[in-house]
């Protein structure tokens, strides 16, 4: 038997990355099937014209590499995307130092299948490779199934869609992901999302909250300690990286952690080693990391909450979630599918929510976002007695105050939040139909279409939505 064939084209402005991948894969122990070859291709003209295709047919690679550099990003583009077409199939993985989330999730959409930043080592290489050459990707039944999840992250707002529309492509690779957004804006969901679309379904996915571990632990936490490492510790205790050992760990809170546990995170996402509290041997892990906070992220760096350079580890592929405030024509698509979840789960005859309800829900400034919505929607389906949610059956919380400002300013904010949102509301009800939305609102068309545009409402989605 003979081992696999890796192909390495080396795009890059200096040759570093690809003498180190080499060496890696010179040193590294046999794959399956023996050790491998490997075939350097010759350089690449700068339009990418003499890409060599006979590398492909004569060589038959089962695996490709490109190291490149951010200034030949354009380069890699077009080579990634004729490699891609003439053998789709083939996995390509791309090396180098990349400055720019957008381009590196370019390269992905064109047909990469992962993206290694530098600095690397053996234990960022090698488990990547095997994964992809091994056949440790899930079933097509099983990436079926776990694309269901995304039936989860309901929404048609384009912006919202454009982020979402990122999980499968990111799914494909390693790269860490920070995901930004308001509490209840569904940061794990899309964690989960790209952890079960991933070759790593098959492995644990361990989510932990870091601001609810007290300071003190938070390293115990992650790392695990050995038996007799403090008072206390009578016995060996894993920690949550080693359990997540082949799989994902989402960090929620991220800069909730502790200087000292940043510290020791950021040689693990280095080099994946870490120690375990009390012991000198250094272990190794094989984990994806996944971080998400709440907070502006770059104000705690800013502020010293969080290590620049773990904030620049973490933010490879960044996703961004917007409140639901700012996607209220979403609101009755979440609405309807809450509804649908919870009168199965409790049994409930409620098949409806009148237009009334989602009046008062798209009024509504939903402080917790998505998550108090799903909560507003079983309640009342919990109290209600009747096959329709009326606006008596949701009971909502107070918003959270306004920031101070002058009367006037507070006055001038209210009346504008209150008519944009009472526009909103009546497109929604009446599915973008302007005449009878006017009607409605006991205003002339022509008038009312003034206050579309004087507040920037894109009339479509709401014209191309659906309530029940």
């Amino acid at each position: 038997m003979t081992g696999p064939n890796i192909l390495v084209f080396d795009i890059a402005a200096s040759g570093g990355a690809t003498r180190s991948l080499l060496n890696i894969l010179a040193d590294s122990p046999s794959f399956r099937g023996g050790a491998p070859r490997i075939l350097r291709a010759a350089d690449i003209a700068a339009d990418g014209s003499s890409l060599p295709e006979r590398s492909l047919t004569d060589f038959s690679p089962d695996l490709v590499f490109i190291a490149l550099s951010p200034d030949t990003n354009l380069l890699a583009r077009q080579v990634v995307s004729r490699l891609h077409a003439q053998s789709p199939a083939l996995p390509i993985i791309l090396l180098g130092d990349m400055d720019d989330p957008d381009a590196m999730f370019a390269l992905l959409k064109e047909g990469a299948r992962d993206f290694i930043t530098a600095p690397f080592g053996a234990v960022d290489i090698i488990p990547r490779v095997r994964r992809l050459l091994e056949g440790e990707a899930a079933s097509a039944t099983e990436r079926v199934k776990a694309s269901l999840g995304l039936r989860h992250l309901v929404g048609q707002n384009p912006s919202f869609v454009a982020e979402i529309s990122k999980i499968p492509v990111v799914a494909k690779c390693d790269a860490t992901v920070l995901i930004t957004g308001e509490t209840g804006t569904g940061k794990e969901l899309c964690a989960r999302a790209i952890h079960y679309l991933s070759p790593r379904a098959r492995q644990p996915f361990i989510p932990i909250n870091c601001g609810a571990i007290p300071a003190e632990l938070a390293e115990n936490e992650l790392f695990g300690h050995e038996r007799g490492a403090y008072t206390g510790a009578v016995s060996l205790h894993p920690g949550i990286i080693e359990e997540a050992h082949g799989g994902t760990l989402f960090l929620d809170e991220i800069d909730c952690l502790p200087p000292l546990t940043q510290v020791k995170l950021l040689r693990f996402l280095q080099d994946k080693e870490y120690r375990r509290l009390g012991s000198a041997k250094s272990r190794r892990a094989d984990v994806r990391i996944i971080a998400a906070t709440n907070t502006d992220i770059e104000e705690s760096v800013r502020q010293g909450h969080m290590r620049q350079d773990l904030y620049y580890r973490l933010h490879v592929i960044p996703l961004a979630l917007m409140p639901l405030r700012e996607r209220t024509e979403d609101i009755p698509l979440l609405a309807d599918h809450f509804l649908s979840r919870y009168a199965d789960a409790l049994k409930k005859g409620v098949t409806h929510i009148s237009t009334s309800a989602i009046s008062k829900l798209t009024l509504y400034h939903w402080p917790g976002n998505v998550r108090e919505l799903e909560h507003v929607i079983e309640r009342a389906v919990v109290m209600s007695e009747g096959p329709v949610l009326t606006a008596d059956d949701i009971t909502l919380s107070r918003s959270q105050a306004a920031a101070p400002c002058s009367f006037q300013e507070g006055k001038a904010r209210a009346i504008s939040q209150f008519e944009c949102n009472y526009i909103k509301g009546l497109l929604i009800t009446y599915r973008g139909n302007i005449s009878r939305a006017a009607r409605a609102a006991n205003k002339n068309r022509r008038a009312f279409w003034e206050l579309i545009r004087k507040h920037r409402i894109d009339v479509t989605p709401f014209k191309q939505g659906t309530t029940r």
